[in-house]
């Protein structure tokens, strides 16, 4: 008993040094959010630029050794923890809401956006890497093989954020919008989709076969897990503890989820996807017990994910601006905003839509956000991109994504200049 009183009082300060870290994270998260509403931008915009560009600004500032004096070492590592956790928690959220939009989603023209939403950003994402290759950057290029190298930025380049789009179209009067619907749909589609082609990139990652089958283990290990979830939550029992223990059934939800991602990332595959393959697994019914502490446990992963950007930029940014290349963080945003942009017109023309709601439709398709840096997070972990590399992809997708709101008030001012008695299509209020 004495020794385990040493141990608490040992880790009473690192613990307390550790939150009074993530109360200054999330007060830097909420000036972010202030920023964005003024700015007439998606809050999770003024989230992901003042978390990522925090650190970089304290070590500028102050140096990199009173910066660790700061936040040493142990600390970091704790919070980097917190940070994942809260990462795994929102994923379940967001995977899970893949699955339940997509029933009330229409269908006309669905596949056409989707595949010019998908198809143009894979080849521009190829391209991209072409740049990489063509002009021998060994610091982006990194060490993986290039079969997962080429994919990985490919679809790095093909996402499109369901989370940030949905607020958007809801913020604007959207949501029940021909573009909106249409959009969003396809979203869901592409980001499905995305999460396949991200698995596959990971496993073409190891390298060897020997590698690759240790991947189908982690995989087939993953997918029992999920399935349990699955068919554990269908029994009445669950649905009975899901109506008369609900904090029991959220505490144990959250649980199960970051005890699968851990249990994948140790067996070679990172914890996204375990995360992913369990929000995937919930059943999908809006009117299930289960729903409430699923939108708890994402709720919960939400309010920790100002951590996962300051902690992204700490280790991603820090020493990656002053060796930005230029080229290529043009090339990112330049291709990033014709295949999605150029994709999506022309997926929405050959889905038989009007011009001035095809235009909307590529707006929108281009919104990137919370979603492309999870994905860029997990082809860091991986090893299948550097930070070199990860910059420019995430200029991109916040370049993207803030065009978003800008453009869609310039087609509604359009659309009112050539119809003077017509209202806009989207209304004006501030996006929150």
């Amino acid at each position: 008993m004495e020794m385990l009183g040493m141990h608490v009082l040992e880790l009473a300060p690192l613990l307390a040094h550790v939150l009074a870290a993530l109360a200054i994270i999330l007060l830097i998260a909420l000036v972010g959010r202030k920023v964005a509403r003024m700015l007439r931008q998606p809050e999770v915009i003024g989230e992901i630029v003042v978390g990522l560009l925090s650190g970089p600004a304290v070590i500028a500032l102050l140096g990199r050794d009173t910066f660790e004096t700061i936040l040493p070492d142990s600390v970091f590592k704790l919070l980097k923890l917190v940070a994942q956790a809260g990462l795994v928690l929102f994923l379940v959220g967001l995977a899970h809401k893949l699955g339940t939009d997509h029933d009330k989603s229409p269908r006309s023209g669905t596949v056409w956006v989707a595949a010019g939403s998908l198809v143009p950003p894979l080849l521009t994402g190829v391209l991209l890497a072409g740049l990489v290759l063509l002009t021998d950057d060994t610091a982006a290029r990194g060490s993986a093989p290039l079969p997962a190298f080429i994919l990985m930025v490919a679809v790095s380049m093909s996402i499109t954020a369901v989370p940030v789009m949905a607020r958007i179209l809801a913020d604007r009067g959207m949501s029940q919008s021909a573009a909106g619907r249409l959009a969003l749909a396809s979203a869901i589609f592409i980001d499905a989709a995305g999460w396949l082609l991200l698995t596959l990139a990971i496993s073409l990652g190891k390298g060897s076969l020997a590698d690759v089958l240790h991947s189908v283990r982690a995989l087939a290990f993953g997918a029992v897990c999920a399935l349990a979830v699955r068919y554990g939550l269908r029994s009445q029992m669950a649905r009975n503890a899901c109506r008369r223990l609900p904090r029991t059934v959220t505490v144990i939800l959250g649980a199960t989820a970051l005890a699968v991602a851990l249990a994948m990332e140790h067996l070679g595959m990172t914890a996204i996807l375990g995360a992913a393959l369990v929000g995937l697994s919930i059943p999908q019914d809006k009117n299930a017990p289960w729903e409430h502490a699923v939108a708890t446990v994402s709720r919960a992963g939400g309010a920790l994910a100002p951590a996962f950007f300051v902690v992204t930029g700490i280790t991603v940014l820090t020493g990656s601006l002053s060796h930005a290349s230029w080229l290529l963080i043009a090339a990112a945003v330049v291709l990033g905003c014709l295949g999605k942009g150029l994709g999506g017109y022309l997926g929405a023309r050959r889905g038989g839509q009007s011009k001035q709601t095809a235009r909307t439709i590529a707006v929108l398709m281009n919104t990137r956000g919370l979603t492309e840096l999870i994905v860029l997070q997990a082809g860091l972990s991986s090893g299948i991109l550097t930070a070199h590399m990860v910059l420019p992809l995430i200029v991109m997708a916040l370049t993207t994504t803030a065009m978003a709101g800008p453009l869609l008030s310039l087609l509604d001012r359009g659309a009112s200049h050539l119809a003077p008695g017509a209202a806009p299509a989207a209304t004006e209020s501030s996006i929150r």
